[in-house]
């Protein structure tokens, strides 16, 4: 349930509004916007009768949330979420950036040159994981803490900030210390112990789509990170599982448009993962950028036939230079621009 306010409305009647939630056992959140004042009711999982409310001062309208997930929604706040992961790092606006870089971190000489390569071409944020959930427990798993510290090494050369991967609870605790976005993968989006720890972590957190996930799956998982009290989610789609070996997943695009549609959170694609193979990188992202990602991840690797991991989905560094020329381009011709 969402309380509007009136244009005007004065602190003591926002207060009151507050107290009654309060007193019903849920909490308050007070969201101030532009003209006026909104007040979200917290905590519940069932309709609540706010028909007294209508009658209090100050109140413009008793908002009804229908969707089973409420502060993610449009009809909880209308205006698209900026998250900011490092100075002017922003999802959301009508910039749009591109994070790029390794599957896996595996050694100190590789993610530096990697993170050079990307920034020079114009990437504003280094990926790179440090702990690896791979479907065979035999495959690289990640450097993990030595990753992390060599992700920290490449920021200080470059000064790309970091978005990574965590796996569990103790994990996500020390990516936060290293990192400047927490990635949470498409194995673990409905990890809800791991989506409670990152809320409560309250850095921004990127919450990628389960292979077998509906719209609604992502969204509801992304409740349990601002029900937490973190509102720096930025969602992505990554592609689903598929019963066609043309390429590795289906890579859903209508899901931006229709995710941009249910809720203000960002959403960014990841056409790496989402096909599996480095030719169909540049048209996927030609394609997210033109239905309207808010940013797109691009796996970006010195010698990708040398990767310990998804060598086949990433790009080369020339690659990666001509896509950036290619997207800027199509972001133009959609007033937006990349952003860096």
């Amino acid at each position: 349930m969402l309380v509007v306010m009136k244009q005007g409305a004065t602190a003591a009647q926002i207060d009151a509004v507050c107290q009654w939630i309060r007193d019903k056992g849920y909490t308050a959140q007070p969201m101030p916007g532009a003209q006026r004042t909104a007040v979200g009711l917290v905590g519940n999982d069932g309709r609540v009768d706010g028909s007294p409310l209508e009658d209090f001062p100050g109140v413009a309208e008793v908002i009804y949330v229908s969707n089973p997930y409420k502060q993610v929604s449009r009809e909880w706040k209308q205006e698209t979420t900026i998250v900011e992961i490092a100075p002017g790092v922003r999802f959301g606006g009508s910039e749009v950036p591109i994070i790029a870089g390794p599957c896996s971190v595996e050694n100190e000489q590789q993610i530096v040159t990697a993170a050079r390569q990307v920034k020079a071409a114009g990437a504003v944020a280094l990926r790179g994981g440090a702990f690896k959930p791979r479907s065979s427990p035999y495959s690289f798993q990640g450097m993990g803490l030595e990753g992390l510290k060599l992700l920290k090494l490449a920021k200080q050369e470059t000064g790309l900030p970091i978005v990574t991967e965590a796996m569990d609870e103790a994990g996500a605790e020390l990516v936060a210390e290293y990192a400047d976005m927490i990635q949470i993968g498409a194995r673990n989006m409905q990890n809800y112990s791991l989506l409670k720890t990152a809320g409560k972590l309250k850095k921004p957190v990127l919450l990628k789509r389960g292979m077998a996930a509906t719209i609604q799956d992502l969204l509801l998982s992304a409740e349990y990170l601002l029900a937490e009290g973190n509102p720096n989610v930025v969602l992505c789609e990554r592609g689903l599982r598929s019963f066609d070996t043309a390429s590795r997943n289906l890579f859903d695009l209508t899901a931006i448009p229709v995710v941009q549609q249910l809720s203000h959170l960002p959403i960014v694609a990841d056409p790496s993962h989402g096909t599996g193979r480095r030719d169909k990188v540049l048209p996927m992202s030609r394609a997210a950028i033109a239905a309207g990602a808010d940013g797109i991840l691009i796996e970006v690797h010195p010698q990708p036939e040398k990767a310990m991991s998804d060598g086949a989905q990433s790009q080369t560094p020339a690659q990666f230079a001509e896509t950036v020329v290619q997207l800027k381009r199509v972001a133009e011709a959609i007033g937006r621009r990349i952003a860096g």
